[in-house]
């Protein structure tokens, strides 16, 4: 059986006493979340499906096979310590392969509901292994920010109702996202930011643009220059409201999500964006 909490607890009112992270006010946005966070999971697998022995098979550009093979001869048996990934017990094409098919299958059994304490333990596992065996290609913000919410995720729930140090904690995680990657643009030391002049060339110099990202660029430049002061505004100054009373997390999460749509509308930065869109779903309360 599914060890989410019934339906019926998403719709039955609280009472004043039970307004708080730590009882059911988060039920429903807690169920989404692992919703969100099952598809989310099966896009990351499926994408890796038709690359992983390309990018780091026995054949590959980066083969993982011979790394591993060179860390045991540096670092012995504290090489498993340093990297931990299942593949130190094969690490072969067919088994990098066979581990993006069964984190789809895995993502799949979430999303339904079924064994989940199961399915997240073994998909936070698959995708650690993984993104140690991808190396440069995996580095990523948005593959450390799957590992971290799914590590979260599995601690959500306890005898079917969600945590609230747990909420607390992806409020945290959604926090030093948003907040760091605006605070960092500014001490970079990069003039373009400083000087809100960054979005002028951003959409011609991204490492993976679409058709969107032409017509941003074709924008004013006083407009671009408007848009980069409040990029800059919504990246330092809305996370604060995260840990404010309930109107301001509500404000922060729809600020948020639409920064998240326009984002994804301009530019391609994998996944980041739908997680950074589940995540917000913690400052709604059911």
């Amino acid at each position: 059986m599914p060890s989410q909490a019934p339906l019926s607890v998403f719709f039955t009112p609280t009472t004043k006493s039970e307004n708080t992270l730590a009882d059911t006010g988060f039920a429903l946005a807690s169920w989404l979340f692992v919703k969100c966070l099952a598809l989310i999971y099966f896009i990351a697998f499926a994408s890796l499906s038709v690359q992983i022995t390309g990018l780091v098979g026995e054949q590959g550009i980066l083969p993982f096979q011979d790394y591993l093979h060179y860390l045991y001869q540096q670092f012995h048996w504290l090489a498993w310590w340093k990297i931990p990934t299942l593949f130190w017990f094969s690490a072969s094409d067919t088994a990098l392969q066979w581990s993006t098919w069964a984190g789809c299958l895995l993502a799949v059994i979430l999303f339904s509901g079924y064994w989940q304490k199961t399915t997240l333990a073994l998909l936070f596992v698959l995708y650690l292994s993984l993104y140690h065996a991808g190396q440069t290609f995996l580095s990523f913000q948005w593959d450390v920010l799957l590992l971290e919410s799914g590590f979260l995720a599995f601690f959500l729930y306890n005898q079917g109702r969600p945590v609230g140090l747990v909420i607390w904690m992806f409020h945290w995680l959604l926090f030093r996202l948003r907040f760091l990657s605006g605070i960092s643009k500014l001490l970079s030391g990069d003039p373009l930011w400083s000087g809100f002049t960054a979005l002028n060339y951003y959409f011609e110099t991204q490492p993976l643009p679409h058709i969107g990202s032409w017509y941003a660029h074709q924008l004013p430049h006083s407009l671009l220059q408007s848009a980069s002061f409040l990029v800059l505004i919504l990246e330092i100054i809305v996370p604060l409201f995260i840990f404010l009373p309930r109107p301001f997390r509500i404000v922060a999460a729809l600020i948020t999500i639409a920064l998240q749509f326009v984002i994804m509308a301009t530019s391609n930065h994998n996944f980041i964006n739908l997680l950074t869109i589940a995540l917000c779903l913690f400052l709604l309360d059911d």
